[in-house]
């Protein structure tokens, strides 16, 4: 069995996707319920995470309510305003039915580079454990001081930090990301998902090879245990198709015992999710 921890749906419009700039035409368009379904099926993915691809609350209900209806949704990551004093309401609604298992917040876009140590964030995630929610932490390389700072605020909350920090795989610089993954990984309340490298890599012209160095760090940190499967799609498809990725993964696994592969295609999001 095979699980993809992350992946999105949309309803393109320009102005809700700024992100997607005109090159990037392979995104720009929709992707609902029955794509997902169509490309899991054709890769041997028995399931999926959705994951929030804009901050709104219309784009989490949107979610939960397709996942209702769709059996390979296993469970959505949305948004919610961590930093609003109303914020229960939203965990209140969205927890209502067991669609919701984690929040995440597009830290890596924020103007602040501190956004995560704001004090009234900090409130937002502290009730998350209360909701049995996962935060899924999306940053950048540079952005892995802080977000030590902000783990070790909530030992007790489980983290799974998205696409493996996004390293500058394009120059092929593994410090100092690499040294600072290592002391993330020390906080055994943080999972990580092995997902987005091909898009931090050169889109037209990367290879295995200029991946390997970076699936080695976060199995070196992570071990089997909290490193999980992801796609990325459709954002992947900038850079490649669904199943090379999913073969670059496999490639890099085929050494590993049927036990640490089992953990890393499935176990570990099954895990951290509690699908």
């Amino acid at each position: 069995m095979k699980i993809d921890a992350h992946h999105h749906l949309w309803q393109f419009n320009e102005l809700d996707y700024g992100w997607m700039t005109p090159e990037m035409t392979v995104l720009r368009r929709d992707f609902v319920a029955r794509d997902l379904e169509a490309v899991l099926s054709a890769n041997g993915i028995a399931g999926a995470v959705t994951v929030q691809a804009r901050q709104s609350i219309e784009e989490t209900r949107w979610l939960l309510e397709l996942q209702r209806g769709t059996p390979v949704m296993l469970g959505v990551v949305g948004w919610v305003p961590l930093n609003e004093p109303g914020v229960r309401r939203y965990l209140d609604e969205f927890t209502a039915g067991p669609g919701l298992k984690g929040v995440r917040h597009v830290l890596h876009d924020e103007p602040d580079d501190n956004y995560m140590l704001r004090e009234d964030f900090n409130r937002g995630v502290s009730l998350l454990r209360e909701y049995g929610l996962v935060y899924d932490l999306l940053v950048f390389e540079r952005h892995l001081p802080q977000a030590i700072e902000f783990v070790d605020r909530h030992p007790d909350q489980v983290f799974v930090l998205d696409h493996i920090a996004k390293p500058r795989i394009r120059e092929g610089l593994l410090s100092p990301w690499r040294e600072r993954m290592l002391e993330l990984a020390r906080r055994g309340n943080v999972y990580c998902k092995l997902s987005g490298l091909v898009t931090e890599a050169d889109w037209s012209a990367w290879k295995y090879a200029d991946l390997e160095p970076y699936f080695d760090v976060v199995l070196e940190a992570f071990g089997p245990r909290r490193l999980m499967f992801g796609s990325d799609w459709p954002v992947i498809l900038l850079a490649a198709p669904y199943a090379t990725w999913a073969e670059a993964v496999s490639r890099k696994l085929e050494t590993f015992s049927a036990a640490e592969q089992e953990r890393i295609w499935s176990a570990t999001a099954a895990e951290a999710y509690r699908l």
